[in-house]
């Protein structure tokens, strides 16, 4: 299985992150830059993949962009 890595939407870099918590499930985070701006986001699902939760913080980090919800 692969972990998504950036990828580009418009003029944003969209970065999926994870960490292991201490339950053994992924936690989901997103980092969405522009230019020198950095924005990261936590996301409230837990997973039991770390692939499945990379996916899942692409997937956010898309829609954050694509519906105009960074204001």
């Amino acid at each position: 299985m692969q972990i998504p890595h950036a990828h580009e939407v418009g003029k944003y870099l969209v970065t999926p992150m994870t960490q292991r918590t201490d339950t053994g499930q992924y936690a989901a985070s997103v980092s969405i830059r522009r230019g020198m701006h950095d924005r990261v986001f936590r996301l409230v699902p837990r997973f039991d993949d770390a692939g499945c939760a990379a996916r899942y913080a692409l997937a956010q980090g898309r829609h954050f962009i694509l519906n105009d919800q960074l204001a």
